[in-house]
């Protein structure tokens, strides 16, 4: 196989969620496919889904560039879920902030502007200054200090939690923000969307409904992901900068090693039950970072398995995690 490029000098940077509009088309485009997905295939919601959302929109400019060599050179693996990744992740958003808003959001709608943009201020005159010292990606601060308006205060939030966390191992006793800090961060902005959405528009689906719909579009985000991490793996073995271009969605929680495949079995969370019906949250409280409770209060979706079928036809690269016996979602 030839060689399909020299390895990447710069490190992806999380990119912030799109604005509620654009986030609920792209949900709204795939609900047929989310309302048909079989229940074995939903897994345990054990990572935070903005954070989560913020890298997968990170990288996907880097992914799209490896699209011609996908193709060429993994010919049976499924490059559509690479087309629509961008798509899922879009719309597991929009579920997360519709599960949110189920629980009356609203109420806590002025308490939460009156923290956020403090908050916001503080963590983005911390993340200029490492930008300017070269330890975070000045591009991506600079575009999270043009945001305007409640709906960018939310959305720079959540960029800015996964920004520092993503490189807290870089930064850490560097700068004037605290672990608390970007925590609290990752938890406000999506609180602060839900909590606009029903003020502008009402409660949309029941705590039921929704925490189901919030389990099958996350599903459908990390089996797609997952997939192309597998074709990255294999693509970019001899360069070793897979990991980079593609990193887990789950690296970081527990000390858990980066695996070719996010369904490798994930260590228990005290935190969160697999399986466990997503309970309405209170009003304007989000669940804790990587806490969300396993979604699928439907009887059949009420105990979610680790994982579901991955997809078919992936080349894996020497030593990377093999396919697994039961079903699994990727």
């Amino acid at each position: 196989m030839a060689k399909p490029s020299a390895p990447i000098k710069n490190k992806p940077a999380p990119r912030k969620p799109a604005a509620p509009p654009q986030a609920a088309a792209a949900f709204d485009s795939i609900l047929p496919e989310i309302e048909a997905l079989s229940p074995d295939r939903l897994i345990s919601i054990k990572i935070d889904i903005p954070r989560a959302v913020s890298q997968v929109l990170g990288v996907l400019p880097g992914l799209r560039a490896l699209r011609p060599a996908i193709a060429e050179h993994l010919q049976t693996h499924d490059v559509a879920l690479l087309d629509r990744l961008e798509t899922y992740a879009l719309a597991a958003w929009y579920a997360h902030l519709a599960w949110l808003s189920s629980g009356g959001a609203e109420n806590a709608l002025k308490p939460l502007l009156a923290e956020a943009a403090p908050l916001r201020e503080n963590l983005l005159s911390d993340a200029e200054a490492l930008a300017r010292r070269g330890l975070l990606d000045a591009a991506t601060v600079a575009e999270i200090r043009a945001g305007q308006g409640h709906i960018d205060l939310a959305n720079d939030l959540v960029a800015l939690s996964a920004l520092f966390g993503g490189s807290w191992s870089a930064i850490a006793g560097k700068t004037a923000a605290t672990e608390e800090e970007v925590k609290r961060a990752g938890e406000i902005g999506p609180q602060l969307l839900a909590a606009l959405g029903v003020r502008e528009h009402g409660k949309g689906p029941g705590p039921t409904e929704a925490a189901d719909r919030r389990a099958r579009a996350f599903a459908l985000l990390v089996h797609a992901y997952d997939q192309t991490r597998r074709a990255v793996a294999y693509l970019r073995w001899n360069e070793g900068d897979a990991e980079t271009l593609a990193p887990s969605l789950y690296k970081g929680r527990g000390g858990r090693a980066a695996s070719s495949s996010d369904t490798a079995p994930e260590p228990e969370d005290t935190d969160a039950t697999p399986g466990a019906s997503a309970p309405a949250p209170a009003a304007g409280a989000a669940p804790a970072a990587g806490a969300a409770p396993a979604a699928g209060a439907a009887p059949a979706a009420g105990a979610a398995p680790a994982a579901a079928p991955n997809g078919a036809g992936t080349q894996a690269p020497p030593a990377a995690a093999p396919p697994a016996g039961a079903p699994s979602v990727g």
